[in-house]
């Protein structure tokens, strides 16, 4: 029985930026590239003091073959140490792995043995389905007083999508999360203002709108997500629409400030239908407002680089230009660095994001692309493909890992060779300013890795109720 609290919860940011360097890492992978075997979740050793360093030192293969492993993450965090739903018994141990498109959901036991995940219990999509009215699960969050999934939309594959939570103890799902929904229709990813019971979540397309790829009637329509909403946390209920305007398609990854004293975040759009840009948005409080009015603002916008059609997969050669394709974001712990992953140019961006409404870039590094195909210096003879697409951080953000493969269907529309797999590292300067470690350069084989979470806790698994 646990006594105290898990040594890996801290009740705040700044304490959780101390805690001690992750030694493993562990990353869902998708069997994408032919075949009919099952996908996997790899366990890599990211401990420099050891001999196996860079290298995958376990790997659980699912059970089922399509599940299509896409975002997971812990079972509990630091969360559980909020005053107002305490759950000190949980512990970090368990592993919650969704299949996007199965709608399967898979718990991993992380102990014993760390290096050697097992799977301890299997949800069915039929239970899914039928206790909670969604299917295709995509964002895991560990929260107070449960474990929270988005999914994209209803079992026949058109919408809503919203939230449903499983129960902390026995893994089972327990219903929906919304009590009245407004006008919320599409549903991607969520997240939370503690300190302010207030909840965000963003759009990208129902099921049948995603799962074959990028649709170009829909997306020159403007018909994919372009919206922000804001809820009541506590209620349940929703408060506020945020129009991003129906020319910014596909307005994905949520990355709330980690002080639960701020109430505001980034969120990226994937693209701009006026130029293929990417952009990074900055949703905040409005002053002096109450609780529930928040607006938003674009702090960022990233350009697309001109390319010969030659070079490009047949979706872009009429734009005659390579999209950044921002597909993932994410926060330092302490508020101070914001990533961008440029999965269609092939660039990793780092800004200061100290004065969150005027970001200042500070970093940058290429690596594959669709056009560039830039290489690692682990080897620097080897064109790669793929790009910088899901980004994890350290908590003391020291540390940047991220993988190159983001979704099957996507993977084929822009590299329709395949992707071969791989997930780097990055150290970062004190002052801002990113370099590859050439030491850290892991291949998947026939895999393609997505998802990476970090042994102990990372940048983006965890939610803080004390500033």
């Amino acid at each position: 029985m646990l006594l105290k609290s898990d040594p890996t919860f801290y009740p705040s940011p700044k304490l959780a930026a101390e805690a001690p360097a992750e030694k493993l890492a562990y990353v869902a992978a998708l069997n994408g590239n032919g075949g009919a075997k099952p996908d996997a979740l790899a366990v890599v050793n990211v401990d420099v003091q050891s001999r196996a360093y860079g290298s995958i030192v376990g790997q659980v293969d699912m059970p089922n073959a399509g599940d299509e492993l896409h975002h997971f993450s812990w079972n509990a965090c630091s969360s559980a140490l909020c005053p107002y739903a305490p759950h000190p018994h949980v512990e970090r141990r368990y592993l919650i792995v969704p299949g996007l498109r199965s709608s399967r959901i898979h718990v991993l036991d992380t102990k014993p043995d760390p290096e050697k995940p097992k799977i301890v219990k299997v949800i069915e999509p039929e239970s899914v389905h039928q206790r909670t009215g969604y299917s295709r699960p995509h964002t895991v969050h560990c929260g107070p007083d449960g474990i929270y999934l988005s999914a994209l939309g209803s079992p026949s594959g058109e919408g809503p999508g919203g939230i449903f939570a499983l129960d902390h103890d026995s893994f089972e799902p327990l219903g929906r999360w919304e009590v009245d929904r407004g006008p919320q229709y599409f549903g991607y990813d969520f997240a939370w203002h503690l300190g302010y019971d207030i909840a965000v979540t963003s759009e990208w397309g129902t099921p049948n709108m995603v799962e074959g790829g990028v649709n170009p009637e829909f997306l020159l329509g403007g018909k994919y997500g372009h919206h922000l909403h804001i809820w009541d946390l506590r209620k349940r209920r929703h408060l506020q629409s945020l129009d991003l305007g129906p020319e910014q398609q596909m307005v994905l990854e949520l990355r709330p400030a980690h002080d639960p004293a701020k109430a505001y975040g980034f969120v990226g759009v994937v693209t701009s239908l006026k130029d293929l840009s990417s952009s990074i948005w900055l949703w905040h409080k409005t002053k002096g407002s109450s609780n529930g009015h928040f607006e938003i603002t674009k702090v960022i916008e990233i350009p697309a680089e001109p390319a010969d059609p030659a070079q490009l997969p047949p979706l872009l050669q009429g734009f005659k230009a390579v999209p950044p394709l921002l597909t993932d974001i994410n926060l330092s712990v302490d508020d101070r660095f914001l990533y961008a992953s440029c999965w269609g140019t092939g660039e990793m961006r780092q800004y200061n994001v100290s004065d969150p409404f005027h970001p200042k870039l500070v970093g940058s590094v290429h690596i594959g692309g669709i056009v560039r195909r830039a290489s690692h210096p682990a080897r620097p003879n080897q064109p790669l493909n793929g790009g910088p697409q899901m980004v994890e951080l350290s908590r003391d953000g020291k540390r940047v890992f991220f993988t190159n493969s983001l979704y099957a269907a996507w993977d084929k529309q822009f590299y329709p060779e395949g992707i071969r797999g791989w997930m780097v590292r990055l150290d970062v300067a004190s002052n801002g300013g990113i370099q590859f470690d050439p030491k850290l350069f892991v291949e998947f084989g026939d895999l393609r890795p997505h998802q990476v979470r970090l042994q102990g806790g990372d940048a983006s698994s965890d939610f803080y109720c004390y500033p």
